[in-house]
């Protein structure tokens, strides 16, 4: 997986958005910082001089590309709404790890830059403004999972208290509306009040991993519990056995025709559940 996506950079360290046969193909932001966590992964694991050039030439371009103000708006992705993007957060967490793997670079500074960017876009309840994919309203839960993630990363780099303070509104928002079964409606509007009547499978997973790790850095067994609510409700959609191009495939949304990933079976889903549920496991064994 590094090797091919090595392969498919872009000379300036960029990488397209969408699917590799996805039109147009550009650089965008968001998805060259995903790649990089795992460039920074890759480096720190084989120490490979092939990763570690690749990691450098993402995160200078992601360094380079961000506004003076800490927002990136250079390269948006054409496959969603434009605009602004709180949730660009969870880019800022791949400059995180490339600063783990290479500090002095400026890549962390550059992105608690966009995390407190992000901030001036939280309301006192928690909620972020030009927060989605397609209806800042109404976000997804998944940017609400995002822009969370990366507030706490950028604490748990810089120890900053004002962004731990930050997250922990945004979750203290979010766990009223996990309810005794583990439901976390798909969409939530300015008051988190639900606006939709599906769940997205895969933010319950990415913000009960954002909850235990709050656990862990407040020891509040509120966000425990909210937590291990939703996992269980993921669980429960998926099959340990059947088809095998099913079996232990995480939906995009339950019922499955909601409107995120609707009838589909979700990479990044997978992946999601599997990081919580390990962390889960850490926490409670």
């Amino acid at each position: 997986m590094l090797d091919w996506c090595v392969a498919i950079q872009f000379p300036d360290g960029g990488f397209q958005g969408g699917r590799v046969d996805s039109l147009p193909r550009v650089p965008v932001t968001f998805n060259t910082g995903q790649i990089l966590m795992g460039l920074a992964a890759g480096a720190a694991e084989y120490g490979d001089s092939r990763y570690i050039e690749a990691m450098h030439s993402a995160a200078v371009w992601l360094r380079d590309s961000l506004d003076a103000d800490g927002c990136w708006r250079n390269y948006p992705t054409p496959f969603a709404a434009p605009g602004e993007k709180a949730y660009e957060t969870h880019v800022a967490w791949g400059l995180f790890e490339a600063d783990r793997v290479a500090p002095g670079n400026g890549y962390g500074a550059a992105g608690l830059r966009q995390v407190d960017w992000a901030l001036t876009k939280q309301q006192a309840n928690g909620w972020f403004a030009s927060n989605c994919l397609s209806d800042s309203d109404r976000p997804l839960t998944h940017t609400i999972g995002y822009v969370l993630r990366g507030v706490i990363e950028g604490h748990l780099l810089s120890g900053q208290a004002n962004l731990l303070a930050a997250a922990v509104r945004t979750a203290d928002g979010l766990i009223g509306r996990i309810d005794e079964e583990g439901y976390l409606a798909g969409r939530l509007d300015c008051n988190f009040t639900p606006a939709v009547d599906y769940v997205c499978l895969t933010v319950s997973v990415q913000i009960a991993h954002c909850l235990f790790l709050l656990y862990r850095l407040t020891g509040n067994a509120n966000y425990l519990a909210a937590g291990q609510r939703a996992t269980r409700y993921v669980r429960r959609t998926i099959s340990i056995d059947g088809q095998l191009e099913t079996r232990g495939g995480v939906k995009g949304s339950f019922p499955v025709d909601g409107d995120y990933g609707r009838w589909e079976y979700l990479n990044w889903a997978a992946k999601f559940c599997i990081d919580a549920n390990m962390l889960e496991l850490d926490l409670t064994s």
